[in-house]
């Protein structure tokens, strides 16, 4: 067999014509999931992009790797799970976005095709003063690109794809079985879209956000990073509607770069040999609740789409299993035939085969983790059958009723003296939570190495000047930037 996985960033997990969204058009996505299984309970690690990564990369929880942020990027170790498939001799490629620390290290992959690695090899190092925070003067820029036309973000997409083309229709792709990571990055900001997509969606047609006109949700914490990433200050209702707007044809566009590697690979003669993911790294807010982007536990932000096809999967399947980023690893494994490092024998992943091909289990935990930018405390999420747990240290927990609540409007936790059954949800939250790690060790240690990477990196206020940005550069970009401090 063959492995595909194809990865989008920023792509909420409703935003799919198969998740029965009312105005979304993703025909590619829905045909995939019409011949696979669809995962409705599926989260990412940590709801940012580097952390993320690194963790699904090694099929291990943020606070194991110690992954924390942005500015601490995945550099070869642990083993990724595609250096254990490239060492049995199978070629591992990439194609698109890694954001890992640099295509020097050894992330596991026989080539890089157009890799994105975190700006020089450091990252937003912004994202390190969560005790001392700066004013994050970056927020603006995310109303500010609302519009249409192309960015450096879509043409890099264009580029992907037709190189993930070249690649799966290379004769030589039959020579021996492979296994390749392409990595797109829209419907990530900026919300710059061409204008062929922007014009599947009328402004005045779009949803209104989650809780609109209703003010941040009373938690201290939350309204902490909400006075962060203040990008919703720069959002009235017009503009809101035109980003979403934009935010919908990206994820069109995304969906159509998705169908023309699909395409590749069927017109290649492989797809009948090959087991495909798609998945997208975090979600976005899009203006739910007060919140742009990432960084929070609502489902918008941690939840992720994930569809899983090919060989002996069942077709058309809908499965509540709880599921995570982290199961790649134990799923390219299984497709591959190649058996886990010994020291990897307590990783939390399990094959998505195997959750996909079974009943649902509502008792998995599903899990995520945040301790980046704008955030002065660690939050910790828990999921199982209905109900959803938020933990921050040193705060008010949260949690939330999916069943009667799939918005997540009401914190149950504020009614837990009169009513038993949210009692013992709270009760068994935590116990989940600390089944998988003591949240207050966590938290400590977050800060601990955050403070000495601030250190290293030169002090506070180096890391309040240098790689300043909203969104990583592409590679093409980075490479001019190079160039001109070069001359």
């Amino acid at each position: 067999m063959n492995f595909l996985v194809i990865i989008s960033d920023e792509h909420r997990k409703d935003a799919m014509g198969c998740a029965g969204h009312p105005i979304v058009k993703t025909p590619n996505l829905d045909a995939l999931a019409a011949r696979g299984t669809m995962f409705t309970s599926a989260y990412t690690p940590s709801p940012m992009c580097v952390p993320t990564r690194a963790a699904l990369a090694t099929g291990e929880w943020v606070h194991t790797t110690s992954h924390w942020d942005s500015a601490t990027p995945y550099a070869g170790h642990p083993r990724s799970w595609m250096r254990q498939l490239r060492d049995t001799g199978r070629e591992v490629v990439s194609i698109g976005k890694l954001h890992f620390r640099s295509a020097e290290d050894d992330n596991g992959f026989s080539q890089e095709i157009l890799p994105m690695h975190v700006v020089g090899g450091i990252g937003w190092a912004v994202g390190l003063l969560r005790e001392n925070p700066p004013a994050y003067d970056s927020a603006a820029e995310l109303a500010g690109d609302v519009g249409t036309g192309s960015s450096t973000y879509t043409d890099y997409d264009l580029d992907i794809t037709a190189a993930s083309e070249a690649w799966l229709t290379d004769p030589k792709r039959h020579d021996a079985p492979w296994a390749a990571f392409v990595s797109l990055v829209s419907p990530h900001y900026p919300l710059t879209c061409p204008e062929e997509w922007y014009d599947l969606y009328d402004p005045a047609d779009m949803d209104l956000p989650v809780g609109y006109g209703h003010g941040l949700p009373d938690h201290a914490e939350l309204q902490n990073i909400a006075s962060f990433f203040n990008y919703d200050d720069y959002f009235d209702e017009q503009k809101m509607r035109e980003a979403k707007a934009a935010y919908y044809g990206l994820t069109s566009f995304m969906d159509d770069c998705v169908g023309r590697i699909l395409t590749a690979l069927t017109q290649s003669g492989q797809a009948e040999n090959t087991v495909i993911v798609y998945v997208s790294d975090h979600g976005d807010m899009m203006g739910d609740q007060g919140f742009w982007t990432k960084q929070v536990m609502y489902e918008a932000s941690a939840g992720v789409p994930m569809i899983l096809a090919g060989p002996g999967i069942p077709n058309g399947k809908q499965v509540s299993t709880c599921t995570n980023l982290t199961d790649i690893a134990a799923t390219a494994r299984d497709v591959c035939g190649v058996p886990d490092d010994a020291g990897n024998a307590d990783q939390p992943g399990v094959s998505l085969i195997d959750l996909a091909t079974a009943p649902d289990d509502p008792n998995r935990t599903g899990f995520s983790e945040y301790h980046d930018g704008g955030s002065k405390t660690g939050s910790f999420m828990v999921r199982w059958n209905k109900w959803k747990y938020v933990y921050y240290v040193g705060h008010d927990p949260q949690l939330f009723d999916l069943a009667s609540d799939p918005n997540e409007q009401t914190n149950r936790a504020t009614d837990s003296v009169n009513d038993p059954e949210v009692q013992a949800a709270l009760v068994e939250g935590e116990r989940r939570l600390r089944e998988i790690c003591d949240p207050e060790e966590v938290n400590a240690r977050a800060f601990e190495d955050q403070r000495k990477k601030i250190a290293e990196l030169g002090g506070e206020e180096a890391c309040r000047t240098a790689f300043v940005f909203n969104h990583t550069p592409t590679p093409s970009e980075q490479e001019k930037q190079r160039e001109g401090s070069a001359l």
